[in-house]
């Protein structure tokens, strides 16, 4: 799977979690801190950031429930700052 497929997994995660509400590419980056056009290249497989892939790959060496307390610590942390 490739980096851009997996933004666009997430997309569609993050808008299912909505219940089916159409998040647009601009309120996503704006979610994420970045331009409209960065997110744009993201998903397009224009370009794509360089941690994005080291992380992808970390991830799936963990097990489902590993994966699961890792997003929650990092979701905490996020919130806490």
């Amino acid at each position: 799977m490739k980096t851009n497929d997996i933004f666009n997994v997430l997309h569609n995660a993050v808008e299912s979690k909505f219940f089916g509400k159409k998040i647009s590419q601009r309120e996503m980056a704006e979610k994420l801190g970045i331009s409209m056009r960065t997110y744009q290249d993201w998903k397009l497989g224009n370009s794509q950031p360089q941690a994005a892939t080291a992380i992808f790959k970390m991830l799936i060496e963990l097990d489902d429930e590993d994966v699961l307390l890792v997003v929650k610590r990092i979701k905490k942390a996020m919130e806490e700052n």
